[in-house]
């Protein structure tokens, strides 16, 4: 049995065993409402960054390092916590931890908008990374032990993530009007009324809710869970920058072998910091390897595809937003169709259909041009959408999938590892793909006539760097260092989506292959004592 806290002491958010699971009413649809706003301005955040690459290019001047780390480092950051604070917000209470870091993504969020030099801005997205981490797996864990219905549950949680897509849609729009008016620091501004409204509603309307039995926290569990994860990051991170040298490939191994350590001491402890039980359900697993590799993509996309449109095709700010607002849309409406969906065919199908989906929407990215904006518009806006739509339908059912594996009093270190794959997956797609793209765009660029070895080098760090070069030599030598940079970023663009096109494909066949047999949340029976399904892992008996 779960509980959770209502006025000052602890009530069951479930019936005797055997009887069905409550609905939720009025409050509980409300306080979803709130939670859904931490999502949202994730989201938001996300996404706006990538359309103010090219003016924090040109008035910080980041390297072409320092970008990746401005970009990447929140989600590195974020994934190395998340666990952590799952299982923190399962024991010191999920509502008090959403509370905290809401105040602290608001002071984080201050700093990185004044942020005067690029060294600066890193750090200010470190401690983004950190407050945020307690704000993900809160807000889905409370919803897990709020919606105790299967079929309420899934609906809920496709309202929960089609909010990364509201604020998607919304973070261009919104950031486009910003950036066309103010300077690039504004789009960290858009936070701050947000984490007001999550500071003044949260305590109205979302009950708080704990494990009621959560044993004592293992600080070397929580240090091994960062250091494997940091070495890890860095090492793919240096790998895909550098290619292969020493240090990166040893710095992977030591993340992968305290990772191996991490995962034995789990499997001993009584009180774990995760359940590792929960990676025996096939469905838990590939739920969760799906997600990654969907965000590895999906985020690799936005974070070119902005850049494509601004620097490549010169479209504004806010016009590039209003391009991939209709995939936007399609991924919110592709949520809900996923719940009607869940009721009459197969995880496998439902899934595996939609990531097909999105993989083709990569490949109609292949036709993106170099110096035709009415056909690289038109190839983005399809491309994006068919990518967007896909995602949409895949992550509501995955997500379901992962909560209704987990115990309700595990809510907070389940959904942890539902969103370390997530923020981990988005991270890495930068990294991986984002660097992929820029070895590719590097030596696409070739010496151009007449522009200066020094202006070339800067040209060949980013695009921005190489549009920052061309306004500075102008006439001849600037439109053509200007076009050949358009040309190598539009050639390394196809062959990332071409890689992530296959990466998403990969996905695909695991979900089919894998998941053939299995249910959808929405259809799942009769619920156990603990309101999750009867195959899922069992628990670790306590002494």
């Amino acid at each position: 049995m779960s509980f959770g806290k209502a006025g000052r002491g602890l009530i069951p958010t479930l019936g005797p065993r055997g009887a069905a699971p409550a609905l939720a009413g009025p409050r509980e649809w409300a306080a979803l409402a709130v939670l859904v706003l931490p999502v949202v301005l994730i989201s938001v955040d996300m996404t706006v960054l990538g359309f103010a690459v090219p003016q924090l290019s040109e008035e910080l001047r980041p390297s072409a390092g320092q970008l990746l780390w401005i970009i990447d480092i929140y989600g590195f950051i974020l994934a190395g916590l998340l666990i952590t604070m799952g299982s923190l917000g399962d024991r010191v209470g999920r509502r008090r931890l959403l509370m905290v870091g809401s105040a602290a993504f608001g002071g984080a969020s201050l700093l990185a908008a004044f942020a005067p030099t690029p060294e600066v801005l890193v750090v200010a997205r470190a401690l983004l990374g950190v407050a945020g981490a307690s704000l993900m797996p809160s807000t889905l864990s409370l919803l897990r032990n709020t919606f105790l219905d299967a079929r309420q549950r899934l609906l809920a949680i496709a309202i929960w993530a089609s909010g990364f897509s509201a604020g998607a849609a919304l973070g261009p729009i919104l950031g486009g009007w910003l950036l066309e008016h103010f300077s690039w620091g504004s789009v960290f501004l858009i936070n701050l009324p947000v984490m007001a409204l999550i500071l003044v509603f949260v305590p109205l309307l979302v009950r708080e809710s704990r494990d009621p039995r959560p044993g004592r926290m293992d600080l070397p569990s929580v240090v091994l869970s960062m250091a494997t994860m940091l070495p890890a990051v860095y090492g793919i991170k240096k790998l895909a920058t550098e290619g292969l040298a020493v240090v990166p490939a040893a710095s992977l191994v030591v993340g992968l072998a305290l990772g191996a350590v991490f995962v034995r001491r789990q499997l001993v402890l009584e009180d774990p910091l995760i359940d590792v039980d929960l990676f025996r359900s096939r469905v838990f697993s590939v739920a969760v390897v799906t997600n990654l590799m969907i965000v590895f993509s999906l985020v690799a996309s936005l974070f070119f595809l902005t850049q494509y449109l601004q620097l490549v095709l010169g479209v504004s700010p806010m016009r590039a937003g209003y391009v991939l607002l209709p995939g936007l849309v399609l991924s919110v409406l592709a949520s809900f169709v996923a719940v009607r969906a869940a009721r009459r065919l197969s995880l496998a199908t439902v899934i595996g259909s939609a990531l097909v989906v999105t993989a083709s929407g990569f490949a109609v990215l292949v036709f993106a041009s170099a110096n035709d904006t009415a056909t690289g518009v038109a190839v983005v806006a399809v491309g994006f959408g068919l990518i967007a739509t896909g995602a949409g339908f895949a992550e509501t059912l995955t997500n379901g999938a992962i909560m209704s594996a987990a115990p309700p009093r595990r809510a907070g270190a389940a959904s942890a590892i539902s969103e370390t794959a997530y923020e981990l997956g988005g991270a890495l797609g930068v990294a991986v793909l984002g660097s992929v793209l820029t070895g590719f765009y590097q030596s696409g660029l070739a010496g151009v006539e007449d522009v200066p070895a020094p202006a070339m080098e800067r040209a060949r760090e980013t695009l921005g760097g190489a549009a920052n070069a061309a306004a500075d030599l102008g006439g001849t030598a600037g439109g053509d260092l200007l076009d050949a940079a358009r040309t190598a970023f539009t050639g390394g663009m196809h062959v990332t989506s071409v890689i992530a096109a296959l990466i998403v494909l990969t996905a695909a066949v695991q979900a089919w292959v894998l998941l053939r047999k299995e249910t959808a949340p929405a259809a799942e029976g009769q619920r156990d004592g603990d309101g999750a399904s009867a195959a899922r892992p069992r628990e670790r008996s306590r002494g």
